[in-house]
């Protein structure tokens, strides 16, 4: 494992505090060594949701690299000249020590991440930066939950947004969404394969004592207009759905729009 700069902070999840004055070496150092490889958020499966700068860095690149299923999204945009290395869960080190190598040689990297990289690929980001041994650039996509919350037509301000697609223990992100839920919020949920599927979190949510009646959707293609499936979570814990679902759970009660009384 390469070691990290002092001012970074490896850690999934974490915030990364970085104040070098413009001219110190710090400063250089990382620009330099950051403005040849970006990771961008590629959007929820569809091109219209890329944003026009990471088009323009996709077309730009030297390298390619991401899961298979995030680069298959964006293989229309790939120049036949530039070199994609896709990877899977159980080779995805050793692939990104490949994107790391070239990037230390000075090609132009791009890692691709489906949606939003700060919604939920901050375990991937902290394998690209080990793999690279520094920070690198992020910027920012169209994210599977900002489109669920424009379909549903929830307000981010009164709804919780949580992923569970990730590695390792579950519970304070369970605990979390049990809270938020009693405190009568919607919350927007990606479950995780295979062991927290939407009928798992139903059956986690009535067993911590939340009442049967949550009103639940069920999204597997957000293309579509309207939601695959809708229930509470009574009936959901009795459904199966594919891994490529995302749930919204709205609050029991709507919270005060502050426009009440108005004429």
């Amino acid at each position: 494992m390469l070691p990290f700069p002092a001012a970074v902070s490896p850690h999934a999840g974490a915030s990364y505090v970085f104040f070098p004055t413009p001219n110190s070496s710090s400063h250089r150092s990382l620009s330099t060594r950051s403005r040849m490889i970006i990771c961008i958020g590629a959007g929820p499966g569809h091109l219209d949701f890329l944003t026009r700068k990471g088009s323009d860095l996709i077309t730009g690149a030297d390298v390619v690299a991401g899961f298979d299923a995030v680069v298959n999204v964006v293989q229309p945009l790939i120049p036949d000249t530039t070199q994609v290395i896709t990877m899977g869960y159980r080779d995805q080190v050793a692939k990104l020590a490949e994107v790391a190598t070239l990037h230390h040689a000075g090609q132009r990297c791009v890692v691709v991440f489906m949606g939003d990289i700060h919604f939920s690929g901050f375990q991937f980001l902290e394998r690209v930066e080990t793999a690279c041994g520094h920070q690198v650039e992020t910027v920012p996509g169209i994210s599977s939950a900002q489109m669920l919350a424009s379909k549903g037509r929830v307000c981010f301000d009164e709804t919780t947004f949580l992923t569970f697609h990730r590695r390792g223990d579950l519970t304070p992100f369970k605990t979390h969404l049990k809270d938020v839920l009693a405190a009568g919020r919607n919350a927007i949920v990606i479950p995780r394969p295979w062991d927290f599927m939407p009928k798992d979190v139903a059956a986690y949510l009535l067993g911590s004592g939340l009442p049967p009646e949550h009103r639940t959707e069920v999204w597997e293609n957000l293309s579509r207009t309207e939601a695959e499936w809708t229930g509470n979570l009574a009936e959901l814990a009795e459904n199966e759905f594919s891994d490529m679902t995302i749930l919204l759970l709205r609050a029991l009660a709507p919270m005060p729009t502050g426009l009440e009384g108005e004429a």
